[in-house]
């Protein structure tokens, strides 16, 4: 029988799993039309060295009965996110949008995993207007598939072959649209598995607006200089990808260094794409944790 050609996130997730090497999942990502130099990039995004993957609605299968906890924050009146659309570095650019009923308590960007901007990330939005804050999520495959995307497949290509200056331009697109609509309050941001790769980057490359960051399960690439940024940062891992977690230490002392107030915490019994309700890996009990630990940073640094 044939070899079936598994999708770039079910690639990184076996390489974080020690299915394979480093050198099979580059050769595989080959094998799904991913170039040898966007492939490296990728695996970095999803997690340190090429470990771990996005967690988002491409993630593979786990063994086991699925958690079927509804997701944290969501009621009867948690607003409805919109399709909005707002000016980016070449063109409009595509988002989820939705804001709380009276003044908000902030705003806060969120970052989409490497599935593209699901219906999951239209919920989030929601559920974050509905705790108090005006929230955004840019739609990062804007003029190259958009949202949804064909597939999640289809998506992780899109987003390997877009350049880390043009997605990192993208971010600051949706900082600056979430400045227009709610002026004078501070801002924040939540990303998630390749998102969270993203946002760590976005804080190393100098960030003097973000007041608060909470990356969840994505790595910091090695060697990022934090002294640009203000932002109080928590970051949010998964105890049974020690690979991963391997890159906690770093991101913890490179914050140290640049004197950035900051947290972490590891969840345990819970795997990449923990806090996604439609993915395989969601874990009800760590969701409802990790989402209570994110409003409390963003209450006390926001």
């Amino acid at each position: 029988m044939a070899q079936r050609n598994l999708s770039p996130d079910e690639i990184a997730a076996d390489l974080s799993h020690g299915r394979f090497s480093r050198r099979e999942a580059l050769r595989r990502l080959a094998l799904v039309g991913i170039a040898a130099g966007a492939s490296g990039v990728f695996l970095t995004a999803c997690g340190t060295s090429g470990t771990g993957s996005s967690g988002g609605s491409g993630d593979s299968g786990s063994s086991g009965d699925r958690d079927t906890t509804p997701p944290p924050g969501r009621g009867p009146d948690t607003p409805t996110a919109s399709d909005v659309t707002f000016p980016g570095p070449s063109g409009n650019l595509h988002g989820a949008w939705a804001a709380p009923t009276g003044s908000p308590r902030a705003a806060v960007l969120v970052v989409h995993d490497n599935a593209g901007l699901t219906p999951h990330y239209f919920d989030l939005v929601g559920r974050f207007a509905g705790a108090g804050y005006a929230t955004l999520a840019v739609d990062l495959l804007t003029g190259v598939g958009g949202a949804p995307a064909p597939d999640p497949v289809q998506a992780s290509k899109m987003l390997v072959k877009t350049s880390p200056a043009t997605l990192d331009a993208q971010l600051r697109a949706g900082i600056a649209e979430l400045t227009r609509r709610v002026p004078g309050v501070k801002l924040g941001a939540v990303g998630f598995g390749f998102g969270a790769g993203l946002l760590w980057q976005h804080l190393g490359a100098g960030d003097p607006v973000l007041a608060a960051a909470v990356p969840f399960y994505g790595a910091a690439p090695d060697g990022l200089d934090f002294t640009k940024t203000h932002a109080a940062v928590l970051g949010i891992y998964p105890d049974n990808d020690a690979k991963l977690n391997e890159s906690q230490d770093n991101a913890d002392m490179a914050m140290m260094k640049a004197n950035l107030v900051h947290n972490s915490t590891i969840y345990q019994g819970a795997e990449i794409g923990f806090f996604d309700d439609t993915s395989p890996h969601y874990n009800g009990a760590a969701a409802a944790k990790a989402w209570q630990a994110t409003l409390d940073w963003f209450k006390q640094y926001l």
